[in-house]
């Protein structure tokens, strides 16, 4: 396939050529309270071309894969260039210069996926979700995931890119739905990895994954809602990364950006505390199996860490090479596509905040009220870097110690100032954001995390009673 890709760019008259070839398979099973929701196995081949025209962007996509059929693909995607370049004023006269990717790229796997089979994985889903009710008779339902994306690429560029890629996500949930007296709460706990089977349950067992979800739905039937107010909060890493991603990665995403986002003409300035560093990786050195981990991306550019916060300055955005040139940022690889149908557009990988000095029981210790949060739930962010989350766990503070669990808690400001009020960052670190997708026109899987932070945020929710 690398040979007839390289045929049909060697035929291309455009002043950029990007071929990529993607063949996918999707594997999903889910049972719920003891019967079979989905058991589906699903596969897509094909090829999408993108060509740089007249100072514009031409894309065409074909499942047509010999030499007749991606020439028509390539006639296509010049086409819609050509097109493309009359209404637009601002032409694209030139990409920034990379060392183009060349070679075959794998990821980590321990244990690969593919060597258990999907009446193996269909009885592990049933087993889990049979053991979740069972934890408690105030569980009333529970579902059970098992869901994987395994891809094969081969990306050839006409400025020398020249890529074999294989890439494998499995994924792992678990909902618990606890009832009593009138009252009801969700439990939930998931994991997804970039790798194989041991690496998805390296850090927690099926049944732990099991038994987080319903004890949690149980727990919190017993909980009673927060006071409310700006409040000293210890943030973990789950919720660092959720706002690491949504409410300041999509705030330095170049298009983003030269659309006019919070972040626009700030490089160089203090946007957090001295104590923050941020970074978007494409493979963290730490933690290679991270969800959103990608060695090369769609543009064919290996991928490198974006260092976008350095000790609370901001030091850089996420750019395609396009923007790169505009925006004067290094291109680290963070042009993504979801499929051969889609064209890559500038997405985050794993963003992250880097760990600090102290340990969470010192931080609990210099803390003498607030709150202990966990679990990043549903939320939202803006391109102001305004935000409001839900805490899947939330915890009183009292003297230094752990209080009473609290329910129906979420925070809510803007990014930017509750990182300028970052005052402890833990040793403690790893990613817990990598279940489920980012969508942004199309879906990519991410990952983020980092270590406990304490800081100040508005802490809203309903108090028992009122």
């Amino acid at each position: 396939m690398l040979d007839l890709l390289s045929k049909v760019e060697a035929k291309s008259v455009a002043k950029y050529t990007e071929l990529r070839f993607q063949s996918r398979q999707v594997n999903r099973i889910s049972i719920e309270k003891g019967e079979l929701e989905s058991a589906s196995s699903s596969s897509r081949r094909g090829v999408g071309i993108r060509t740089l025209v007249d100072g514009a962007w031409g894309f065409s996509s074909t499942n047509k894969l010999e030499l007749g059929g991606l020439s028509e693909c390539l006639d296509s995607s010049m086409k819609a260039g050509r097109m493309a370049s009359k209404g637009r004023k601002e032409k694209v006269e030139s990409l920034e210069d990379v060392t183009p990717a060349s070679g075959t790229f794998r990821p980590k796997v321990n244990d690969p996926v593919e060597d258990h089979s999907l009446e193996e994985k269909m009885n592990l889903v049933r087993d889990i979700e049979e053991r979740t009710r069972g934890v408690s008779e105030d569980i009333k339902s529970s579902s059970c995931t098992y869901y994987e994306i395994i891809d094969h690429k081969m990306i050839v560029t006409s400025d020398g890119a020249e890529a074999e890629i294989f890439d494998v996500k499995p994924e792992f949930s678990v909902l618990a739905v606890a009832a009593r007296e009138g009252k009801m709460n969700m439990g939930y706990d998931a994991n997804c990895v970039t790798g194989g089977w041991k690496d998805l349950f390296a850090e927690k067992s099926p049944e732990e994954i099991s038994e987080k979800a319903a004890t949690l739905a149980v727990d919190l039937l017993k909980a009673s809602g927060p006071e409310g107010g700006e409040s000293l909060v210890v943030l973990d890493p789950s919720l660092v990364g959720l706002i690491c991603h949504e409410a300041i990665g999509h705030t330095v995403e170049g298009d983003f950006v030269a659309a006019g986002s919070i972040m626009k003409g700030k490089l160089g300035e203090a946007v957090a505390s001295p104590l923050v560093s941020l970074v978007d990786s494409g493979v963290p050195a730490e933690n290679v199996h991270a969800a959103g981990a990608i060695q090369v991306d769609d543009e064919g550019v290996s991928t490198k860490d974006a260092r976008i916060i350095d000790k609370g300055m901001l030091r850089t955005y996420l750019v395609n090479r396009e923007m790169a040139k505009e925006l004067g940022a290094e291109p680290c690889g963070n042009a993504r596509a979801f499929e051969h149908t889609n064209r890559p557009i500038i997405r985050m990988r794993n963003t992250y905040l880097e760990p600090g000095d102290s340990s969470l029981d010192e931080i609990l210790e210099e803390t003498k009220k607030g709150y202990l949060l966990k679990g990043g739930g549903e939320g939202q962010a803006d391109a102001n870097a305004e935000f409001m989350f839900t805490a899947g766990e939330a915890y009183e503070i009292n003297d230094g110690e752990i209080g009473k669990l609290l329910k129906n808690v979420t925070i809510s400001g803007r990014a930017f100032d509750v990182l300028k009020s970052v005052d402890m960052v833990s040793r403690d670190f790893w990613f817990d954001m990598g279940y489920g997708m980012c969508f942004k026109g199309q879906p990519a899987k991410v990952d983020g995390g980092g270590p406990y932070i304490r800081c100040l945020t508005m802490v809203g929710g309903k108090a028992e009673g009122r």
